[in-house]
């Protein structure tokens, strides 16, 4: 979506500050021992009192209103009364609606509880990569740049990216151009760069051990082609012609 009006401009403001609010109160209320429906349905609860509609429900038919992924799962879990949280567990929820014609997306990683797994330090360098490239991107700044610098703190942190999933377009629907804002360096992707007054998806997936995603045999979520563990950080922002204008960020990333 390109804002070209202030109306459009509040618009995506609106749905954008409902994403995020949701998300942000949906982290606050995960504890040990819930399970990841209901922490959805609470998600649900808020998205509606908001005057919001769940997108991957809307959009896709997706069985959840949030996206809630639990240790080894990097995408896309299905939300489960089946799923009970323990302490130490990775856990990942990904919240995007429609509010009044406009579309915004945001997720984040954390523990639950203790670090026993040892994996707060990717959740930290997940979360400052994507707020660094935020940093750095402004309208007519190559798509292909941004994925260099992910991948290369990424890979100086110790970790790898997954090479098939990333950013994307967002506004008028829940995917748009530019689709395929890739956590790497696209060696080939040299023409596309970032317009201004256009919004955007960022997101971060950094793994543990593995580079690309696999479908689970529940036909939904992602796992790793090498296992591991992935956290994922997402805003979604205005480009302008200095620092972006970070839409999603209520939800405290």
């Amino acid at each position: 979506m390109v804002v070209k009006t202030e109306e459009e401009l509040q618009g995506i403001k609106r749905v954008s500050e409902a994403v995020a609010l949701t998300l942000q109160k949906m982290k606050a209320f995960t504890q040990i021992g819930m399970s990841t429906k209901g922490i959805d349905e609470y998600g649900r609860q808020l998205l509606e009192s908001l005057g919001a509609k769940s997108a991957p429900f809307e959009t896709y038919g997706f069985p959840g209103y949030s996206c809630i992924s639990v240790n080894n799962e990097f995408a896309h879990g299905i939300p489960s009364d089946k799923v009970i949280l323990r302490n130490g567990d990775l856990i990942n929820i990904d919240v995007s609606a429609e509010l009044d014609g406009f579309w915004s997306d945001n997720g984040c990683s954390f523990v639950v509880g203790e670090d026993i797994q040892g994996l707060q330090h990717l959740i930290d360098t997940s979360k400052e990569i994507l707020l660094d490239a935020i940093s750095h991107i402004s309208g007519g700044v190559r798509i292909s740049d941004i994925g260099k610098l992910i991948e290369t703190k990424a890979k100086k942190a110790g970790y790898v990216v997954i090479r098939d999933l990333g950013g994307h377009g967002v506004g008028r629907s829940l995917h748009e151009e530019p689709s395929g804002i890739m956590n790497y360096y696209d060696r080939f992707d040299k023409i596309r760069r970032f317009r201004k007054d256009s919004v955007v998806a960022i997101e971060t997936f950094i793994s543990t051990k593995s580079a690309f995603i696999e479908t689970a045999s529940d036909g939904w979520a992602f796992v790793g082609n090498r296992g591991g563990f992935v956290a994922q950080h997402e805003h979604t922002i205005l480009i302008t012609s200095g620092k972006p204008m970070i839409l999603t960020a209520r939800n405290g990333i």
